[in-house]
């Protein structure tokens, strides 16, 4: 009996018994699907890039991991400088390939030395195979994800498990700029709570007196929000400039990362003073976002009102029409139909 596996399919003699260890297989793979239905569950959004980790973080051969969406991954770097996201399981045995090496091109496990190519996941050895065996190597692949950086970040792009990607996908989102020369930072903080509860967290416009209790809060009118987790704000006033970007990453169920971008040619404002306010504001919204996070162990009931929490309903409406979309293959109904005035007190 010839036992192939290929991105989790199994394959067998239908002329011979099924043997135990094929039961086994076949029975895995059902509870893979389920787990892909737990997964759906979790109210991600998936076929969209999400950043993973800081282009500084992975250099040389060094092997990191991240968690995007609940899906492990590791990442690296070629020899040529090309990053690169795999699933972070290895097909054979399922221990983590973030244990392994990097040689530049290709990972091997650290378990049975099985080889990946880095780029595309798909095995090209395994060193315990005999000059007899019939396994064709080259059919099987490790989980492998399309890594694109813009701005200091890798970017992974997550489709949906179990599905195989689309044969076209957009670019990884880029920071907008407006001039050749500029100042960039970033900053980022993790938030105990789902991806929803921190998006509109930070869409929120009316708790900014009372969690931002600075000085220098303001709220400006050019901001926009796009799917599935990016806000974004510009300011040009003549030649200067000031560009924003934040996105609220799903690591699991019940955490969340804001990961913020800014780049300006303001000559008056040093980057070490940028940071120094924009630490300030993450670690309150941090805190509050902590706080709340005890509270929501309890399942409260809760309830959104107009007109302070108007984006938060669009949020959720364009989350839902974006899923009954893909599901029935009909156009997107956006919530909106033009620019709406809102007004609340603060």
């Amino acid at each position: 009996m010839t036992l192939l596996l290929w991105r989790e399919a199994v394959y067998y003699d239908a002329n011979k018994p099924m043997s135990e260890a094929v039961r086994t297989m076949l029975q895995t793979d059902a509870e893979s699907g389920r787990e892909s239905e737990r997964e759906s569950e979790a109210g991600f959004l998936w076929d969209f890039w999400y950043p993973a980790v800081r282009s500084t973080a992975i250099r040389g051969q060094k092997l990191v991991t991240a968690m995007l969406l609940e899906v492990p991954l590791v990442l690296g770097r070629t020899s040529e400088g090309k990053a690169f996201a795999m699933r972070d399981s290895c097909p054979h045995r399922g221990i983590p390939l973030s244990y392994g090496r990097l040689d530049g091109k290709v990972v091997e496990c650290c378990y049975h030395g099985w080889r990946f190519d880095a780029c595309s996941g798909q095995c090209v050895e395994i060193p315990s195979l005999s000059s007899q065996g019939k396994l064709k190597v080259e059919r099987i692949f490790a989980g492998h994800y399309p890594c694109e950086e813009r701005d200091g970040y890798v970017w992974v792009y997550m489709n949906a498990p179990g599905t195989k990607l689309p044969e076209t996908i957009p670019a990884a989102p880029g920071l907008t700029v407006f001039s050749d020369k500029y100042k960039i930072t970033h900053l980022s903080c993790e938030l105990p709570s789902h991806i929803d509860h921190g998006i509109i967290g930070l869409m929120d416009p009316a708790h900014g007196p009372f969690v931002h209790q600075s000085w220098f809060w303001r709220n400006r009118g050019s901001i926009d929000f796009v799917l599935p987790n990016i806000r974004t704000e510009e300011d040009r006033s003549g030649k200067m400039w000031f560009s924003s970007r934040a996105t609220v990453t799903p690591v699991r169920r019940d955490l969340c990362r804001i990961d913020f971008v800014a780049a300006w040619n303001l000559f008056f404002l040093p980057v070490s003073i940028f940071r120094m306010f924009g630490k300030v504001f993450l670690r309150q919204d941090q805190q509050t976002m902590i706080q709340q996070a005890e509270g929501l162990k309890h399942n409260p009931r809760l309830m959104l009102i107009d007109d302070a929490d108007r984006p938060a309903k669009w949020y959720f409406a364009l989350k839902a029409n974006l899923i009954e979309s893909r599901r029935t293959g009909a156009p997107m109904v956006h919530p909106m139909d033009g620019p709406v005035t809102l007004r609340w007190r603060s």
